[in-house]
């Protein structure tokens, strides 16, 4: 189907570009929609294995379009703003139950549902160029949407959280690695090639592995002690029985490579 972003499939790496530049890519109810159909897809889809995010021109993404979305609800009654909010959401959820690994090349600015979109991925490159900021306090909206309120304390702690979230001041790459927001910050010019790097080392591994790990990550993080210690006694069970781990075995006795078939 055609989409509203720049989509396209390589060596089992599906790259997503959002393609707005002259509004720093900002989103629209349509894109919205489109992400939330496609991710969805996308669990049921064998052939990909890992998702780049990136942005065209200068920014990630800058969040909701001012004019065609928010200028837009406010002619809404409250069901047509949680319709719209649930889709939003919907989003991310459909994100992090994806159980393939999510990359987010942070070109540029990200900001708003922007910045939520890169926490709901599983890893964060950020350009030398790339700032944040989590706007919603500023326009008048609570910092906790979209998952943010759930995802952001995870990845960089509370106290953390509450300054992001309450202030919505713009922070550099490099603040962003200190906070642990991003795992790499690189030179502009390496972004997208150190992205598909690591696309490619995971797209050619292990992937019912790696998919297995991210289940389980997303899994514990609700869970007591016991209980994750238990639910990862039964996964690691299944993984010592599956091809990858005899493939492995075998090729390590030949001191061969091994070759994955996921399974």
């Amino acid at each position: 189907m055609p989409y509203d972003f720049l989509y396209e499939v390589q060596d089992g790496v599906a790259t997503l570009t959002f393609n707005r530049p002259e509004v720093l890519n900002a989103l629209t109810f349509e894109v919205y929609a489109q992400l939330r159909s496609l991710f969805d897809d996308l669990r049921y889809d064998e052939s990909i294995k890992v998702v780049v995010l990136t942005g065209a021109g200068d920014a990630f993404c800058s969040g909701g379009d001012v004019h065609e979305i928010i200028g837009e609800l406010l002619k809404r009654d409250t069901k047509g703003h949680i319709e719209f909010t649930r889709m939003t959401g919907a989003v991310v959820q459909h994100m992090r139950l994806l159980d393939k690994p999510i990359i987010a090349a942070l070109n540029g600015m990200v900001a708003g549902a922007g910045s939520v979109l890169a926490l709901a991925s599983d890893l964060r490159i950020a350009s030398e160029r790339a700032r944040f900021a989590f706007l919603f306090t500023k326009v008048g909206l609570t910092g906790a949407d979209m998952g943010a309120g759930y995802l952001l304390p995870r990845i960089v702690g509370m106290g953390r959280a509450f300054e992001l979230l309450l202030f919505g001041d713009t922070i550099d790459a490099a603040t962003a690695e200190r906070y642990g927001l991003v795992n790499r910050v690189v030179p502009h010019d390496e972004l997208l090639a150190t992205a598909r790097n690591w696309a490619e080392r995971l797209a050619t591994g292990p992937t019912l592995a790696i998919s297995m790990t991210k289940r389980m990550l997303n899994n514990e993080m609700a869970m007591d002690l016991v209980s994750a210690i238990e639910a990862e006694a039964q996964a690691q069970a299944l993984m010592l029985m599956g091809d990858d781990h005899r493939i492995f075995y075998e090729a390590f006795s030949a001191k061969e490579k091994p070759h994955w078939t996921g399974r």
